[in-house]
């Protein structure tokens, strides 16, 4: 059983199936079974991810004054997380409205409330990251403290950034500098995304980045292994909602890699439990386990790794 801490957003979501991204206009549109509202946020998946693979997570968070609590573990939910370190600090809880298509294309409408400017207990932080294996921070300002609080205490440090662009580097560089694994989605990538992730090993210098590519299926670079090399995707289900599935991917890739250290087994393995997690609606159902991933790595791959 591995330890991580987990740090990052929880929010309200509210996912929305419909025909084609961008939305044409229209007045209204009822169809049945096209909304689901659930818990979501990078960090609450992941945490969940984690658990449901027989890990031991701190997942650290905030939310807004006075939440229930009920927000991370909501009646039926498979997984259930410790909320110590849920801290209710926020105006309010964030929130998020997704948008989805048959083509995997997302647009999302996030309302993060005060979380850019809200700190995070930085006691706290160090207290867990001692006991930690492995740090798993996303992108989220308050957040960035734990990149020096891993580094100082010889962690290694996983980050999800979710997007590249220019614009936002600056705000983003802390969390590339930091990072041992870097999970990176290609969605606003517009050059050769080989030349992109080299670039990234050769500035950045982490041990392992994945780029996402979603339908496509992604890159692994290992620095040690010295390899760079494409994945396409595997299907073990129909597709009902690709949201979440970075995140899903990012987590089972974490633990397999912090169990084994072998990054090409990890990422096969982390690539089917993201293929199944696609055919659920929710955050929180459709999770494969150990056992049902090496059936089908061994179905796929037929090489027992």
């Amino acid at each position: 059983m591995g330890k991580f801490l987990v740090a990052g957003v929880v929010q309200r979501e509210t996912i929305v199936k419909v025909d084609q991204i961008p939305v044409e206009y229209a007045g209204i549109t009822g169809r049945p079974g096209t909304i689901f509202m659930s818990t979501g946020g990078d960090a609450y998946n992941e945490s969940l991810a984690l658990q449901w693979l027989g890990n031991s997570v701190d997942f650290m968070s905030m939310v807004g004054y006075g939440e229930n609590m009920g927000l991370i573990n909501p009646p039926g939910c498979e997984v259930n997380l410790v909320t110590d370190y849920v801290l209710p600090r926020l105006a309010g809880t964030p929130a998020a409205v997704v948008f989805y298509d048959e083509n995997r294309r997302q647009q999302i409408f996030e309302d993060i409330k005060d979380l850019r400017d809200t700190p995070y207990d930085l006691d706290l932080f160090r207290e867990r990251a001692r006991r930690a294996e492995m740090l798993v921070v996303s992108n989220a300002n308050f957040c960035r403290p734990l990149i020096g609080i891993g580094k100082e205490l010889r962690k290694p440090v996983a980050v999800n950034v979710r997007e590249y662009k220019e614009e936002k580097l600056c705000y983003n560089e802390d969390f590339l500098k930091g990072a041992d694994i870097l999970y990176i989605s290609d969605d606003w990538l517009t050059g050769d995304p080989y030349d992109f992730v080299k670039s990234l090993a050769a500035k950045y210098r982490p041990w392992i980045i994945i780029l996402g590519q979603g339908a496509s299926g992604l890159i692994l670079y290992d620095k040690n292994k010295n390899i760079i090399a494409h994945y396409n995707t595997v299907k073990t289900h129909k597709t009902v909602n690709t949201v979440g599935a970075g995140n899903a991917l990012f987590s089972c890739f974490l633990h397999f890699y912090n169990k084994t250290g072998d990054s090409v087994f990890a990422v096969k393995n982390a690539m089917l439990f993201a293929s199944y997690k696609i055919g659920f609606m929710g955050t929180s159902s459709g999770f494969m386990t150990e056992d049902e991933i090496a059936l089908w790595r061994n179905l796929i791959w037929r090489d027992g790794r």
